[in-house]
Parts: structure tokens; sequence; C-alpha cells
């Protein structure tokens, strides 16, 4: 490059506390990002590239990593020892960044104007409040936001996780830095505004020459927007180079595994769902709920089902897919009487479950069971992993020895290892959590489990694992699944039938390979073609089948 980069990072190293599995977070990465370049991160939980970002910022937790050698450039100027002051200084000015969760990375009690028109105030040249609310509305529409007036009077709990997370790109570029870096800005979003987000990315870049360091574990993401890759393993690079080389001719061992696990479309599941027995019937099913609405005076009702009509077969693995405020959590509340439906019945062996009591629901809850998206959220952080799993039987009057016995099988079957059961949910990981809150649904002995994006904040290996193990469990405990996902790749490989939903309503069910190769519904191929690095599924192929022995 004729110029120097934007950022340079030389031979960082970042301790852990003694305590850690390893001496170092981030060990002799070095990397560069130029301008209008994107370089993209990869790699699995604890890779180091989330800390590999917070050096550069300055947000490294004091008490807990420490960054022990190693040069930080930002356009040349050596920040590794910049004070407090400076930092804040250089943040929002010559570099910002987007996280993953804006839920949290925005104040709730602040209307999202406010925030963007805070940045101008402690960063941006002296402007008069006419000057800035100007600057925070052409902000919001820069990144496509509808209705800038009206939304930035709006709360964060008020829009969607697409709209928040445009809000925290806006801050991001409110004093146009010459650096973002992004930390796993898609994770949790639904393929279509994924694929916006990703173009928004992308416009930002060639109109502001803004360097962007994009951190992910997705690799359907790196293909769609990386100019070059960086692939991370226990805080070390193993891989770096052009995004189309590492994705299409991997040289490390541990890339190449990250690639065998994306997800490929393949149909992992006969499509003979539909003549297997009925287990469950959903019966015209509607849910209709009031609320009040930022760009309404008055409330207004809002049908979140409406005319849903499907079964579950025995033995049977259904997908249930669609964008955010599709319906499809509501439908697996319904079915788990965490929600109960305005109209329409919910059958399993005759008996319309949606209309009972909760007396008469505490006879017929041990048959359905929900795994949710956040296992870290579902467990009581007071309670060990043991007292959690013993809670459910224990209530429907199972002595202590049949519970510990039923908890040692299962956590055997989900590879959790017994002394699991003395500890407490923070001293595991993401995908470990995830096992245990399968093994917690099934101490109950379900004859139906319904998994509420198990999977989405998962890296792709692990979300292979997990996806292998709801296999296993279905094909040896004969269990009936119903599997809601944004990500039709997911669907494909685990679900025997798929059903797409959109505002509320059933638009197509079919198996997986009719809705993928043979989709009814103009919704259904939208969704298709919004799923990100459409070309990765070949790559990957082509990994493994070079991979194979001969």
């Amino acid at each position: 490059m004729s110029s120097p980069p934007i950022l340079e990072i030389r031979d960082l190293k970042v301790c852990l506390p003694g305590t850690g599995d390893r001496r170092y977070a981030a060990e002799d990465v070095s990397l560069t990002v130029g301008e209008r370049e994107i370089v993209c991160i990869v790699g699995e939980s604890g890779s180091g590239k989330s800390v590999t970002a917070g050096a550069v910022m300055g947000l490294l937790p004091k008490d807990v990593l420490r960054k022990e050698s190693g040069q930080i450039l930002l356009s040349g100027k050596d920040i590794t020892h910049a004070t407090l002051g400076e930092l804040r200084a250089l943040r929002g000015d010559r570099m910002a960044m987007i996280f993953q969760e804006p839920m949290t990375a925005l104040n709730p009690l602040m209307k999202v104007g406010d925030q963007i028109a805070e940045i101008f105030q402690f960063h941006g040249p002296a402007l008069n409040g006419r000057e800035i609310e100007r600057r925070v509305l052409d902000l919001l529409a820069d990144v496509r936001l509808p209705s800038p007036p009206t939304l930035r009077h709006a709360y964060p709990h008020q829009l969607s996780g697409g709209q928040r997370q445009r809000v925290m790109i806006a801050m991001a570029l409110a004093m146009e830095p010459a650096l973002i870096i992004a930390d796993e800005p898609t994770t949790a979003l639904d393929v279509t505004s994924q694929a916006q987000v990703l173009r928004l990315l992308h416009g930002l870049r060639e109109r502001h020459n803004t360097g962007i360091l994009f951190i992910t574990h997705d690799f359907d993401v790196v293909a769609e927007i990386a100019d070059r890759v960086i692939v991370m393993q226990q805080g070390r690079i193993v891989e770096s180079g052009n995004a189309a080389d590492v994705l299409a001719r991997p040289q490390h061992p541990y890339t190449r595994k990250l690639l065998e696990a994306v997800p490929k479309g393949a149909f992992g599941a006969d499509g003979a769902g539909g003549a297997r027995a009925p287990l469950l019937q959903v019966e015209n099913l509607g849910m209709r709920f009031t609320t009040s609405s930022l760009f309404r005076a008055k409330r207004r009702v809002v049908d979140a089902l409406v005319d849903v009509s499907l079964t579950l077969g025995e033995g049977e693995t259904l997908g249930v897919v669609g964008e955010s405020g599709s319906g499809k959590t509501t439908l697996g509340r319904c079915l788990a009487h965490f929600a109960h439906p305005t109209s329409g019945r919910i059958l399993m062996q005759g008996q319309d479950i949606s209309r009972l009591t909760r007396a008469q629901w505490r006879q017929w809850c041990k048959r359905i069971q929900m795994v949710f998206q956040d296992p870290y959220r579902s467990f009581n952080p007071r309670v060990t992993i043991g007292a959690a799993l013993a809670e459910g039987p224990m209530n429907y009057g199972e002595t202590p020895a049949r519970v510990r016995e039923r908890m040692l099988e299962l956590l055997d079957l989900v590879s959790i290892d017994a002394s699991a059961l003395e500890r407490y949910p923070h001293e595991f990981s993401g995908g470990q959590r995830q096992r245990i809150s399968i093994a917690r649904a099934l101490m109950m002995e379900p004859r139906i489990l319904v998994a509420d994006e198990a999977v989405s904040a998962l890296d792709v290996s692990v979300q292979a694992q997990i996806l292998d193990l709801l296999e296993t469990v279905r094909e040896r405990l004969g269990l009936s699944m119903v599997f809601i996902t944004h990500d039709l790749r997911v669907a494909a490989r685990l679900c025997h039938r798929i059903a797409v939903m959109q505002r509320g309503r059933l638009m197509e069910i079919g198996s997986a390979e009719q809705v993928f190769s043979r989709p009814r519904s103009a919704y259904t191929r939208e969704l298709l073609a919004a799923i990100p690095g459409q070309q990765l599924g070949m790559a990957a192929t082509a990994t493994a089948a070079a991979a194979m022995p001969a």
C-alpha cells in the first residue's frame, strides 16, 4: 500500500490470568487493515478475536486481561500506551466499534436519537442544537432506517434487532472514523436483516473510505463481505490471506475443519415426516394482542399468528423458519403453553392442550419441553447444574435415587462429565450450557422437544455438534421435535419437513428438499436469495472432498 494502513497490529500479546487454560488470550498477533478494506477475523469462541478488537479500542477488562507486549498503530501513530483520556478522544473520532448485542450496548433509558446526538456533544466541533439534530437525522437516513424524524424518538426496546443494529452503525459513523471494528454484528439477525446490514457496511465502506475489521464465526458472512481473512485458534493466527483463496483452498487443518462444519444445504433427514402418524395437530391457530406503537397515537391490534394449521408426526423433526416477527417463536411458546392462543386448537392424543388450566397443564407439561435460545439466561446463576436438572422431576415426586440416575444417563448422552452437577452455569462455555439445557429438558422424559433458535448464537463447529446431538437424541429416545430457526440451511440439515412463516401466517410447508429446490412461495424464494455466501457451500463441499483419503 502506498499510504500506511489505517490499523496495524504488531506482535500483540494479551495475558490471561493464571487460572486460564493457556497463558495468552492473544499471542503474537499481527495484522493490518487498509483504507476501504474489510478484513474478517474468524474462529471459534475463545480464539482471541474479540480480545484483539478490545485491545485496539482499549476496552480490555483491567482485572482479567493485560497487554504484555506488541504495538497498535492507528494511521501510523502508536496508541499502545495511550492514556484513558487519549483513548476516549480517539474512540468515536478516529475509531469506533459496533457491538454484537445492540440491546445491551444501547442505553435503554435514552431515545436513540439522543444517544447519537451525545457523540457530537462529546467528540464533535461546537454545534448548536439544530445542527446536531440535522446530523442525527442524516445518519439515520444514511443507514436506511425508516421515517428518521419519528424513529429518532424511539427507545431501543421499541425497535427490531435489525433496526437496533443500524442505530449502532449510525453511532459508529457519527464522526466518520477511519476504522470501524464490528464484533459479530449479524450473529443474532435473520437472513434478510443480516443481508441488509452486510450491504449497508459495503456501501458505507465505499462512501466514507472506512477500513473495517469484521469479527465473526460465520464463514457465510466472510464469503459475502471480506477482502482478506484472518483465522485465529487458541489466541494465535493460524492462517491469513485473500478471502477467495482461504475459502477455496484453505491450508491449515483448523480452517478446513471450520469450513467443513458450515451447513451446506445438504438434506440430512428424509422427507417422510408428513407420512408419520400425527402426534400433535395444530388447527387454525390464532394469536392476537394489543400493543402501543411508536408510529401511532392509539394502541393497535397485532396478529402474531393467523390461521396456522400443521401436524407433527411421531419421531419427526419439523423446522419452523422465518424472519424476526414472523410468529415462529410465538408458535413454539403456544405449543409449550408459555403463551395462550386466542383462537384455534392444539391437539395431542385427542386433547385440546391450548385450553388447559394451570392445574390441568401440570399433568401434560412433562410431554412437551422447550430448549431456549440463550441457555445462560434460562438457568438460575445461583443454582448448581445438578439442582437445576433435578428440580423438574423432583417436583413430580421422583425419588432422589431415580433422579440422580437419570441425570447421569443424560449427561453421558450429551457428552458432559458428571462433575458438572456440582458446578454453576457461568463455569461452562456456551456450547456446554446448551448441551446441559437439552439434558434438563429431557429430564422430564418428554414426547416433544421445542427448540427455539437453540444454535443461532453458537460458532459453526459447536453448532454442528449440537445439531448432531439433537439428531442422536431424537433417534435414541424416539422424540418428535419442533426446531425453530432463522437459518434455512440448518433447518435443511436437521429437519424432515420445513414450515415457512411470514407475519404470523404459514406461507408453505413441505420436505426440506422441496422447500429448497422447488419453493412455492415468493417469500421463501426471497429468504433463500438472502442467504449470505451462496458460493461457500460449493467451496466447502469441494474442500471436504479434497481432504478425504483416496
